[in-house]
């Protein structure tokens, strides 16, 4: 009995990690979450930025996945040299497995062909974990069942990526699991995590009426067997301290995205719904909600020129 309610949850894991396609969990509104997959982002504003995310993944359905991510960075100014320093987690849970990862990163900046080029680093720790405690067995002195109620593991992560502001637009690449690391769980099992290289950029479209832009932005990922690109459109109104937006993601083969947002008493809130195009039902698809809160550093020196943000070094 133990051993069939174990093969309902692996397939089930199973079916949800292949529908996501890749170890990593994809956010749609990545663009701004890019230190979750790019430790080159961090410190790209004049600003403390904090994040946080959470995702319901094919809703309705039993065990489906569930993900928080908090993320913070920020700038600094070091040998006359502008830096940049974050902090990330991430706790997602499929059914009775949860994956962890507690990240550091750094990145280093520089001018570069009139624009600004960041190199950046991360390294982290992978935690995983199955629960046993939860499945509901019949008969308790099967081997498989008895010792430790929870298989845990863990391991060093290591990531790193270029990302490069040119006025309007932007370009990163990195690579997320650089020493394809593997995971022992228990004494005779392991999970392995394969190398995912990540491409991500983006152009601010100024309108004729000064107070709306256009935000067309892509993300393309790949561990060399699959893959999943993301494009994005959002439409967006400024006006002193009123912003909102609305807008729209395609992901080929996989989902249609649609996201509305905005400012409020200085927080950034998003939403966004995945419709799943691969046959399930739309009611089935994922939520997820967005927070952000950002504050100004001044980064000038006395008696230097001031700049209003990184991007402008």
């Amino acid at each position: 009995m133990f051993r069939r309610k174990f093969l309902i949850v692996a397939l089930t894991t199973l079916v949800s990690l292949g529908a996501r396609a890749q170890y990593d969990v994809p956010f749609s509104h990545y663009w701004d979450m890019e230190p979750y997959f790019n430790p080159a982002s961090v410190g790209k504003e004049a600003k403390l930025n904090v994040v946080g995310a959470y995702a319901l993944n094919f809703a309705g359905f039993e065990h489906s996945p569930r993900t928080m991510y908090f993320g913070g960075d920020m700038p600094f100014l070091m040998l006359n040299s502008y830096h940049g320093v974050g902090l990330s987690l991430l706790n997602d849970q499929i059914g009775l497995f949860t994956h962890q990862r507690l990240a550091g990163q750094y990145a280093m900046k520089r001018r570069f062909l009139g624009g600004t080029l960041s190199v950046g680093v991360q390294v982290g720790l992978l935690m995983e974990k199955f629960d046993m405690s939860k499945v509901e067995v019949d008969d308790t002195t099967d081997p498989v069942f008895s010792g430790s109620s929870e298989l845990e593991g863990q391991t060093v992560d290591l990531a790193a990526g270029i990302y490069y502001v040119h006025g309007p637009w932007y370009l990163g690449v990195s690579a997320q699991h650089l020493s394809a690391p593997v995971i022992e769980l228990g004494e005779t099992n392991e999970l392995k995590v394969d190398r995912t290289y990540y491409l991500t950029g983006g152009y601010n479209i100024k309108l004729r009426t000064p107070f709306l832009s256009i935000h067309p932005t892509v993300l393309v990922r790949t561990d060399g067997v699959a893959y999943r690109g993301d494009i994005t459109a959002r439409l967006d109104y400024t006006h002193e301290e009123r912003h909102m937006y609305v807008g729209v993601g395609y992901s080929p083969t996989n989902s249609v995205t649609a996201l509305i947002g905005g400012s409020f008493h200085g927080i950034d809130v998003g939403y966004s719904y995945e419709f799943y195009t691969s046959g399930i039902s739309i009611g089935n698809g994922s939520h997820e909600l967005f927070v952000r809160y950002q504050t100004d550093i001044n980064l000038v020196k006395k008696g230097r020129n001031k700049h209003k943000s990184v991007r402008i070094l």
